[in-house]
């Protein structure tokens, strides 16, 4: 997928204090990542400044593409860069920049013409989001194809 964008000064902060223009170090983007219980397992991470990158044996989209969201919706990370394998040879999801005054259904409506389909993009980034109407601007959802 190479550099995805993140807004840096969006997303959860790690440990005490942090530092929005750096990314938290390796060891605790992992702890978060795995927070969501995604498997990191075949992931190597390495952080510099404000980019992190992603490297690792072919996996599944959905997962390869939950962990650099997971990573990437962390204050003080600015871009991810995916070299993790892919496990097909086709397109997966799209992302999605929140902005201010926007909803899942306002998301939805832009990306499939249909408002009602928001429990689509909600899944899609569970367990990252645990509640449709908790999204922020700036941070990245995953948009599945339909």
């Amino acid at each position: 997928m190479g550099l995805i964008d993140f807004v840096r000064r969006a997303g959860k902060r790690l440990g005490i204090g942090g530092d929005e223009d750096k990314a938290p170090p390796a060891d605790e983007l992992r702890k978060e990542i795995e927070s969501h219980g995604l498997d990191t397992r075949d992931v190597e991470i390495d952080v510099t400044g404000d980019e992190v990158e992603l490297r690792g044996k072919r996996m599944a989209d959905e997962l390869r593409e939950k962990i650099i969201i997971a990573a990437g919706n962390v204050a003080g990370v600015a871009r991810v860069n995916d070299r993790i394998e892919a496990q097909k040879e086709e397109d997966g999801s799209t992302f999605h920049t929140v902005e201010k005054g926007q909803t899942l259904w306002g998301i939805a409506k832009q990306h499939y013409d249909n408002g009602a389909l928001y429990t689509e993009i909600f899944e899609a980034n569970r367990p990252m989001l645990s509640d449709p109407d908790k999204i922020y601007p700036g941070q990245v959802l995953r948009i599945p194809r339909r």
